[in-house]
């Protein structure tokens, strides 16, 4: 009886954290994405245009790079630069980012062997981007993001038009996977990930991290809030942080990002989304456990068979499937994401996923990233693994 009751509170909690989703998402994506963007398209014209530089750290040459590269390159935009850091002169990415030069030369930079000033080679990289540029609006942008040609407009607009927003940062999704683990990582960001982030957002009273496919801000708030964090994993997250410890407005776009995936497996996942739980846990430390409500599916199966197949769990596993689903459809509908709809199979698969990377990542300090073996420990802070 013990374990009946514990697993309906399980998946009562998965009711209500799959409804919380939809609700969020709907009021955040849909209602309100309609209508901020009348105005945005209203105001365009009163707002200054001030010189921006793009900021992309690479590593390897990811599927899509030169579709995801020729789009920050292509913007509806007058005065603004992309600049591209790469640690190693003999990274494959080295001749696309050349090519990309020789054909935007008045608008490309990019820097190589760039000795890395910490372990975090990301926010290293970013850190040399930072140094060679003297613009005040700074965008940081992964290497797998593809934009539309008014990504710069849109992201700056609330810097420009409230100094209380001391930092812009954008939700991403990818629209078209080709594989099923690109699936499956499409999944994770547009039903789980974003719709969670915008319920902390509200219990937190407002946004108190950021994702790192765009982090936008001004220099100035940049240097107040402390930059860089070389020695960190999450950076993006703690970047977040401490722009609102500082008493800045960490503002969520509206503006969805294109995240190439390509054909990517289940395991590249797998290894990328348990750094991603085991750095969750270190910077938000017990609240990583109150996750374990996120998961109402995964425990209807037990629920039933524990419960004898009693009409009442029976009941309860087909409501919380079938409130799974309807939150799916929302966020399809609001991200505008359809062709996701031919994966829809795959959602246990996801869920399943889902649960035992948190399930690994309840424990453990080491993770993966780009290859290395890291240590994480205290609240984000990372050496190499030994």
């Amino acid at each position: 009886m013990t374990i009946q009751i514990l697993l309906a509170l399980l998946v009562l909690g998965g009711i209500m954290f799959y409804l919380a989703c939809a609700v969020f998402t709907y009021q955040f994506f849909g209602r309100k994405k309609v209508k901020s963007d009348r105005q945005d398209v209203e105001n365009l014209a009163d707002l200054p245009t001030p010189p921006v530089s793009i900021l992309v750290p690479v590593c390897g040459l990811d599927a899509g790079a030169w579709e995801n590269w020729t789009s920050l390159c292509t913007q509806n935009y007058d005065d603004y630069e992309v600049l591209f850091g790469v640690v190693d002169p003999h990274d494959p990415a080295v001749p696309t980012l050349q090519q990309l030069e020789s054909i935007y030369p008045d608008r490309v930079r990019f820097f190589t062997g760039l000795e890395p000033r910490g372990i975090n080679h990301k926010d290293s990289s970013l850190s040399y981007l930072v140094e060679a540029t003297q613009n005040n609006l700074l965008i940081f942008v992964d290497s797998d993001i593809r934009v539309h040609s008014d990504y710069i407009s849109t992201v700056i607009r609330p810097l420009l038009r409230d100094e209380k927003v001391g930092m812009v940062t954008c939700a991403y999704i990818g629209y078209n996977p080709q594989s099923l683990g690109a699936a499956i990582a499409s999944f994770g960001r547009c039903f789980d990930f974003i719709p969670s982030l915008l319920i902390a957002r509200a219990i937190d009273g407002g946004l108190r991290c950021a994702i790192g496919t765009t982090i936008a801000t001004r220099r100035d708030a940049f240097d107040h809030y402390g930059g860089l964090q070389l020695n960190r994993i999450g950076s993006d997250y703690n970047m977040g942080k401490r722009a609102a410890q500082a008493g800045y407005i960490v503002e969520l776009s509206p503006y969805i990002l294109e995240s190439d995936t390509g054909t990517e497996t289940v395991a590249a996942v797998y290894q990328r989304e348990l750094r991603w739980a085991r750095t969750i846990r270190f910077n938000r430390g017990a609240q990583y456990y109150s996750m374990i409500f996120c998961y109402g599916t995964v425990f209807c199966l037990p629920l039933v068979l524990v419960s004898g197949f009693a009409p009442w769990a029976i009941a309860l596993a087909l409501v919380t499937l079938l409130l799974r689903y309807a939150q799916v459809a929302v966020a399809i509908q609001c991200f505008q994401a359809p062709r996701l709809w031919r994966w829809l199979w795959a959602l246990p698969l996801r869920d399943g996923l889902s649960f035992w990377i948190w399930l690994v990542g309840a424990y453990g300090q080491k993770v993966y990233w780009r290859g290395r073996p890291l240590r994480v420990y205290e609240d984000g802070l990372i050496t190499l693994w030994e």
